[in-house]
């Protein structure tokens, strides 16, 4: 440890619990239909806004099977029948990487002993397809996955199965996240949290906990 003094009123933290998306791995849509799209960046935009959404992707993340959300919604679309389509059949396409600054960070923490776990909006039937290009996946005790338990970040349901899973306090976990809601439902369980917009605040935030 650096010896930097802990953040004032916050105990010290115990253990570390990261989002992957945004975070640990550079997912996005559009690095998949930007090669539909081509130069039209606003109808590619239109297409994830109003038919491919996150609400509607929210659904796979919530443990409806892809290919059947995909279906319904080429029912709805049909017209957009072979755009739907490439969700499922090119998923892999929207993985761009790691994020190597975090991933560092993720690196440091572990050297150092600190418990890490992983709680991911993420559908399940596609858990294992891709993940094995990021080996510091294995640097994680546990990894609970929303598709597969059928509970999708910000319900609290997964912040409160997650402390039963990995057998954490609240009150001296950090939780790490990209999303505002979802920080919000795990500060209003106990937690420490860090809304994440780069690697850079993170390292920051880890320092003046007292982490790095």
């Amino acid at each position: 440890m650096s010896g930097r003094p802990l953040v004032p009123d916050s105990p010290p933290v115990a253990a570390v619990v990261f989002d992957l998306g945004k975070v640990l791995i550079d997912w996005d849509p559009r690095y998949l239909y930007q090669k539909y799209f081509e130069d039209d960046r606003a109808a590619m935009e239109r297409f994830l806004a109003d038919v491919c959404s996150m609400a509607w992707h929210t659904r796979c993340d919530a443990g409806v099977p892809m290919a059947d959300n995909v279906r319904a919604l080429a029912a709805r679309h049909p017209g957009q029948a072979a755009l739907i389509a490439a969700w499922d059949a090119e998923w892999p396409a929207m993985f761009r990487g790691p994020i190597e600054g975090t991933v560092r960070l993720l690196e440091a923490l572990d050297a150092r002993g600190m418990p890490l776990f992983a709680i991911t909006n993420y559908p399940g039937d596609k858990w294992a397809q891709g993940l094995a290009q990021f080996p510091f996946l294995g640097r994680f005790r546990a990894v609970l996955v929303s598709g597969i338990e059928k509970l999708a970040k910000p319900d609290p349901a997964i912040f409160r199965l997650s402390i039963e899973r990995f057998g954490i306090t609240p009150a001296t976990t950090l939780f790490i996240d990209d999303l505002a809601a979802n920080v919000a439902a795990a500060a209003a369980l106990g937690f420490q949290v860090h809304h994440f917009a780069g690697p850079e605040g993170l390292a920051q935030e880890l320092a003046r906990k007292g982490l790095l």
